[in-house]
């Protein structure tokens, strides 16, 4: 990966723990940024305001898809609309602090529901539609989510 990230499935269990520790870190950088944050450095490419707004909306999708999977025997996710979300929700028009504060919060309450897994739900499977139709695993889930996490984070880093 261009990130550097390794998926290692077997270590998804710490995957809460270590996405709340990255998210707290962009929430820091955010507020460090403050009006700056909403500054596109490249046409075509998220401020940093876009795409923390972007990671908090994963992790609550994220959170919510791994609800559904231990209510449902291998339900299909759609597709979050990640580009849409942007000018949806109005991500640069958001509040840079306000964001900050909802991604830490976002991240604990991600870290909660796989916190409250049972080992075996870990296995559980799902058709994940992201980067091609798939079946995965929880596990894969958790670590797939701290991946986004990380890369975001890179490219928050990058442009601050």
């Amino acid at each position: 990966m261009e990130c550097g990230f390794e998926y290692r499935p077997g270590g998804a269990e710490r995957a809460g723990s270590d996405i709340v520790e990255t998210a707290l870190q962009l929430a820091a950088m955010l507020a460090d940024a403050g009006a700056d944050a909403r500054e596109r450095r490249q046409p075509g490419i998220w401020s940093p305001l876009e795409y923390v707004c972007h990671v908090r909306d994963v992790l609550l999708v994220q959170r919510e898809r791994v609800l559904l999977a231990r209510r449902q025997e291998r339900p299909s996710f759609d597709p979050m609309g990640r580009d849409e979300r942007v000018d949806h929700d109005g991500y640069a028009e958001q509040d840079p602090s306000d964001v900050a504060s909802q991604l830490s919060d976002a991240a604990r309450l991600f870290a909660n529901v796989l916190g409250r897994l049972p080992a075996a739900d870990w296995e559980r499977t799902v058709m994940y539609s992201y980067p091609a139709l798939a079946e995965r695993s929880l596990r894969w889930v958790g670590v797939h989510t701290l991946h986004e996490l990380r890369h975001h984070l890179g490219d928050v880093r990058r442009q601050l």
